[in-house]
């Protein structure tokens, strides 16, 4: 064998070895990428009815807002119907309702606060520092 021989059989055993190793490698991609397309297939399947629950979910949410919105403004009308409601009924009764009591107390004190043989007692006064006490403002303290 000539020289040129033997470094022509040592490239083709190179070549064939170089071959070797990309068909293996290659192999292992094509595993990998096979693997892989299973995989995001998986994830795809179990994405989309997981979408589409939140997506519902998210209805829901915004269907429960519209109808506490609703109340919320329900409520808020029904508030001021009510302080309107208290007001007229204040202004429409409060003052007669006061003079009718301070009348009553007037002609129950009138008729039932004396007699007719005692004289009627003068308030006593207390001077506090210069100033007159009327007797009803002690009997608070």
């Amino acid at each position: 064998m000539s020289g040129g021989e033997v470094a022509g059989i040592l490239v083709a055993v190179f070549w064939a070895i170089l071959v070797s190793f990309l068909a293996v490698a290659l192999a292992r991609l094509a595993q990998t990428l096979r693997a892989t397309t299973k995989l995001v297939a998986d994830v795809t399947d179990q994405a989309v009815p997981l979408l589409a629950d939140a997506s519902a979910a998210v209805r829901s949410a915004q269907t429960q807002i519209d109808r506490v919105d609703a109340i919320a403004s329900d409520v808020q009308e029904v508030t001021s119907n009510a302080s309107a409601l208290s007001t007229t009924v204040a202004s429409t009764f409060g003052g007669p309702l006061v003079k009718v009591a301070a009348f009553g107390y007037g002609v129950r004190r009138a008729l039932g606060g004396r007699k007719e043989d005692v004289p009627a007692k003068t308030p006593r006064r207390t001077v506090i520092l210069g100033r007159t006490v009327p007797a009803a403002r002690r009997k608070r303290k």
